[in-house]
């Protein structure tokens, strides 16, 4: 039983350590007076997966405003004030940041019947993707999706623009002239391909001038999802696993999501 609980306990320390990979040496526990470090990265397993999900932050962009998403957590309880545990408080729209629209976000018989993000079908949500590089001169005009040469058969697909070149996520001030599908950019998506999901590197899947048609056309038959926000920077074009997973909002038709692209 000494050597089984040994065993035991070495493994789990093991399996701590190899979840949580320590920045701070052998002080890691900040028991030896060492500053602690918290560690923050865009890429892990030794580049095999890309965080693609925005950090969230106060001055990160927020849809048609300059002053950016604002304060949006609050701690509410301290452990220093005398609390059992530190807490906090969240308060932002759905569709902020890296985030996902659910068919309601634009039409009021799916809002009203209940197609939230919790029906939302998560095998569309996780499996192989594309990662394409978008002609940086243009909208995705259907003549630009045609000249992308996507395959049959391809089901999920991110699409990198000139947004990313731009930096806009990472601008406080909402910039309208980002790219986005045009109408018909996204009418020959749903008409010529199998892509069920469409991620984009702005706030948006549709361009400023078409901001409802487009989105109408995507979400009309309630079978293709929306990932907007996506941080593709540094990111080789080429064929990943995509993994989203957004919360299980009842009622929502929009939701934070965290992506990854594993290779």
């Amino acid at each position: 039983v000494f050597f089984f609980s040994s065993a035991l306990i070495s493994a789990v320390s093991a399996a701590t350590s190899d979840a949580y990979p320590s920045v701070y040496g052998d002080e890691s526990c900040g028991l030896g007076g060492g500053n602690l470090v918290p560690p923050r990265r865009e890429v892990y397993g030794d580049g095999r997966i890309f965080d693609i999900t925005h950090r969230y932050h106060p001055d990160m962009p927020a849809f048609e405003s300059d002053q950016g998403i604002g304060q949006f957590l609050w701690t509410v309880r301290t452990i220093k004030n005398g609390s059992l545990a530190n807490n906090s408080r969240m308060k932002m729209e759905t569709h902020t940041g890296t985030h996902l629209d659910a068919p309601g976000h634009f039409y009021v018989h799916y809002f009203e019947a209940g197609f939230d993000v919790d029906t939302l079908d998560l095998d569309v949500l996780n499996g192989p993707a594309l990662l394409v590089d978008v002609p940086r001169d243009s909208n995705i005009t259907a003549d630009v999706m045609q000249s992308l040469h996507i395959p049959k058969g391809v089901r999920r697909v991110l699409f990198r623009t000139l947004n990313t070149d731009r930096h806009l996520m990472f601008k406080k001030e909402f910039d309208s002239t980002y790219v986005g599908f045009t109408k018909d950019g996204a009418q020959w998506l749903v008409d010529n391909t199998d892509i069920k999901l469409v991620g984009v590197d702005y706030l948006s899947a549709a361009s400023y001038e078409h901001l409802s048609p487009s989105h109408l056309a995507f979400l009309k038959s309630a079978d293709i999802i929306l990932v907007e926000a996506l941080k593709l920077d540094d990111v080789p074009p080429g064929i990943y696993n995509v993994h989203c997973l957004p919360l299980r909002l009842l009622g929502a038709e929009g939701s934070p999501v965290r992506c990854i692209l594993m290779k």
